[in-house]
């Protein structure tokens, strides 16, 4: 599991950042792609990172502002160009179907394949198959604006081999009963107890992608005990004020979010167009004032969870 940041601006391009776009690579996991906003020229920043838009498989939207949301369109599109493409899922605020279909139908624009359009108002469950579950809850900014939570299920835990062959245990069907944790009897009448031969569980990964907001209860209940949260820090603390009356956080803000959550590490991203990256260290030092695992992101900036 991977995050890829494609777009790390607010607001606006700049000729170092794009606006928002963050793909999770599941290539591993589901041979997927789920790309979370699709700002401007989401399509050119995939195609130079090498990410596939034949394996998108879900789109998030956090909210429909512009620079979350205009590379939408040609994305969608594109798809419908290549040969024989999957379904696709979009999940986003009320008026995501409205703006697709609007934009598709005025363009003379076609669908391909099946597009399915999944409207958000209110907090929910989205996603709970054999792999993820997928929470959203409302944030606070100036429009419906919502985060989302990804949580990996366990995965199941393999037999221990070696200590399976040390204490005369055979090969049979009845290892599948093992692997479950069950209770067997073997034919020599010892009784087993699979969750003994397990090897070591791997605890499912947990992240959080939220949109724009300020502090709010919300964004600390999403990020709780995650692996990754990916929060905006839009402007330096400093500029509190400006962040807030328009719906935004500073990163003072940002680190206490992660600090309260429980968070194993805070990257930054929506940095606003004044700053460059020269000032990239200065940003996220303040961040680290507070929670020190933290990292701001740049363009085709990536991590693995």
């Amino acid at each position: 599991m991977k995050l890829f940041f494609l777009g790390t601006s607010a607001g606006t391009i700049t000729a170092e950042r794009n606006v928002s776009a963050l793909v999770l690579d599941l290539i591993k996991e589901r041979n997927s792609l789920w790309l979370f906003d699709c700002g401007e020229a989401t399509q050119h920043q995939m195609l130079k990172a090498k990410l596939s838009i034949a394996r998108l498989e879900k789109i998030f939207i956090t909210h429909l502002h512009g620079d979350h949301l205009f590379g939408l369109p040609g994305v969608l599109t594109t798809r419908s160009l290549m040969q024989n493409m999957s379904p696709l899922t979009l999940y986003g605020p009320k008026g995501i179907k409205q703006f697709v279909e609007t934009v598709v139908n005025i363009s003379h624009s076609w669908l391909t394949y099946p597009l399915d359009i999944v409207e958000i108002d209110q907090p929910t469950e989205l996603i709970n198959d054999e792999q993820f579950v997928v929470n959203c809850d409302a944030l606070n900014h100036r429009v419906a604006c919502f985060g989302y939570r990804i949580v990996e299920k366990e995965r199941s835990p393999k037999l221990n081999i070696e200590k399976l062959n040390a204490d005369g245990i055979p090969n049979g069907s009845h290892l599948a009963a093992l692997k479950l944790g069950q209770l067997v009897q073997l034919t020599d009448g010892r009784m087993i107890n699979g969750s003994e031969y397990w090897g070591e569980i791997k605890r499912g990964r947990k992240l959080a992608i939220l949109g724009d907001t300020m502090p709010c209860d919300a964004a600390v209940k999403l990020a709780h005990d995650v692996n990754v949260l990916v929060h905006e820090a839009t402007q330096k603390s400093d500029l509190q004020e400006k962040a807030n009356n328009r719906g935004h956080s500073t990163t003072h803000q940002a680190a206490e979010i992660a600090l309260k959550s429980g968070a194993k590490k805070l990257i930054i991203t929506h940095i606003s167009p004044r700053y460059s990256l020269a000032n990239n260290l200065a940003i996220v030092n303040e961040c680290r004032q507070i929670f020190a695992n933290t990292e701001i992101a740049s363009d085709f900036y990536q991590v693995e969870i």
